[in-house]
This record gives C-alpha cells, sequence and structure tokens, in this order.
C-alpha cells in the first residue's frame, strides 16, 4: 500500500491523474502497469457505449458512474503518453479548447450564424480547412473505418450529398433498394459467395440511403428491430413451453404460427 496517499472526502480530476499515475507506478498495480493503448482499446468503446445505455435510460446516478469510467479512460491514456514525455491532460484540454474556439466563430469571433443549420455549414468548412482536406474525398477518408458499419455509411452519403452527389427524392433511394436485392439474389443464386458478399453490402448500403431520406436513423431503427425480435420470440418460447413443445423439433409453419400470434399480442 501507497504509505503517503491522502484518503479524502471528495476528489478531484487532480487526484484521479495522480491515482492513474500511482496504479502505473513500479509501487501500483501489475495489471495496469502491463495495459499500453491497444490491449484496452476495447475497454473505452465498451465504456463509452455504457454511457449511452445511461442517457436511454435516463438514469442520471449510472451517467454519473459511466461518465466517470469514460474519464478514467481519458487519463489513463493520457498518462501512458506522459510516462514516455509526449503529453499530458493539459495538453489534451487545450487542444480541445483551442478546437471549440476555432470552430465556433460565431461565438468566440464576428462569423454571423443564427440557425443550427450554419453552425454545421461553418464546422464542416472549418474542419476541412484544419484538415487540409482539399476534395470530399479526402472528407469521407476522415471518418474512422471502426465506427460502426451502418453509422460510417451514414456519414459518406450526407458527404457526398453535400456536393450534390445524391438521389433528387426518397424514390430512387427505394428503387436502389429493389436493384441490390435482385443482384444480391442473383449472387445467391450463382453461389459465389465472394460476390454474394460484395451484394450484400450494396444492399445494406442502399437502405442507409433510404433511411437518409426518411429520416430515420438505421443504428436505431436496427436496435428498435432487434428488441422487438427479442420480445417477440420470448412470447413465442413461451407459448411454446406452455403447450409442451420442444422448438428445437417443432416444425417452422406451427412456430409461424406462434409468430403471427406474438406479433397479434
Amino acid at each position: 500500500m501507497i504509505d503517503n496517499f491522502q484518503f479524502k472526502e471528495k476528489y478531484n480530476v487532480s487526484d484521479l491523474i495522480d491515482i492513474v499515475e500511482i496504479l502505473r507506478s513500479p509501487e501500483g498495480c501489475p495489471w495496469d502497469r502491463e495495459q499500453d493503448h491497444k490491449s484496452i482499446r476495447r475497454d473505452f468503446l465498451e465504456e463509452t457505449y455504457e454511457v449511452i445505455e445511461a442517457i436511454n435510460k435516463d438514469d442520471k446516478d449510472l451517467l454519473l458512474e459511466e461518465l466517470g469510467d469514460v474519464l478514467l479512460q481519458v487519463v489513463f491514456h493520457t498518462q501512458i503518453e506522459r510516462e514516455k514525455g509526449t503529453f499530458e491532460l493539459s495538453d489534451v484540454a487545450d487542444g480541445i479548447c483551442k478546437k471549440m474556439i476555432e470552430r465556433h466563430p460565431h461565438v468566440f469571433g464576428d462569423v454571423n450564424a443564427t440557425t443550427s443549420e450554419q453552425v454545421l455549414e461553418n464546422w464542416d468548412v472549418i474542419k476541412k480547412r484544419t484538415k487540409q482536406q482539399k476534395s470530399q474525398t479526402e472528407s469521407m477518408l476522415s471518418i474512422p473505418r471502426e465506427f460502426p458499419a451502418l453509422m460510417r455509411a451514414d456519414k459518406v452519403q450526407k458527404k457526398a450529398s453535400k456536393v450534390g452527389f445524391d438521389w433528387d427524392s426518397a424514390d430512387g433511394a427505394f428503387q436502389k433498394v429493389s436493384e441490390e436485392l435482385k443482384e444480391l439474389q442473383e449472387a445467391y443464386v450463382e453461389g459465389n459467395q465472394e460476390h454474394i458478399h460484395e451484394e450484400l453490402g450494396d444492399l445494406l448500403f442502399s437502405v442507409v440511403n433510404v433511411s437518409r431520406f426518411v429520416k430515420v436513423d438505421s443504428e436505431e431503427a436496427l436496435t428498435n428491430s432487434t428488441d422487438k425480435f427479442i420480445d417477440r420470440f420470448s412470447k413465442v418460447e413461451k407459448m411454446a413451453d406452455e403447450q409442451g413443445m420442444d422448438m428445437k423439433n417443432t416444425d417452422l409453419d406451427t412456430l409461424d404460427k406462434l409468430w403471427d400470434l406474438a406479433k397479434k399480442g
């Protein structure tokens, strides 16, 4: 145990920095000392999703806890670089402060922006300039490939739309889904797995295009549909159990009838 560590009634961000430094020290925790950016990158992702869960549940206590876990990830990754002499938390804060000031010239400068649309338009222009992106392709390539696939597709499509590369209406997007579905079916009949893989991706990309036109977040829509499936499957499973059925050995027509009953509530 660290002899000179001071226990407090209430801690602050400086204390968190000190605690992580202690954990990474020779006298600290063996597990914490062994970690690097790559070994704990999944932890960062999981903690971020748990923040989203707290927001969706409107659970303020859970949000407080999960934001703390995300803050720990920020401090931990920063401590790894601090040990190398690369940067520290004050540099991280300095960088984001400068970015916020630069991206909000309508607040900290003399640019006029009275609507959210104007703000976002200015943001994109400034972002392209600061990142020295000369083409829309470069802007698309700056979207991390690590994003959820539906989210990345949506962002890429929106960037294409900003330079006029888009359907005039939802009709074109719907028609494209039909075309891609037909091509996937043809690839399936053909039996070429590589072609099936390609056409399935094209179909999903086209569905995301439709989601933009109907103003629905494709990630949220798929999440809700998955929740709905689980709920209905649970009802089917319960009804099958009540009727003494073994689902594994029950024909699909019978299970479909139970599914229809589940849909009717």
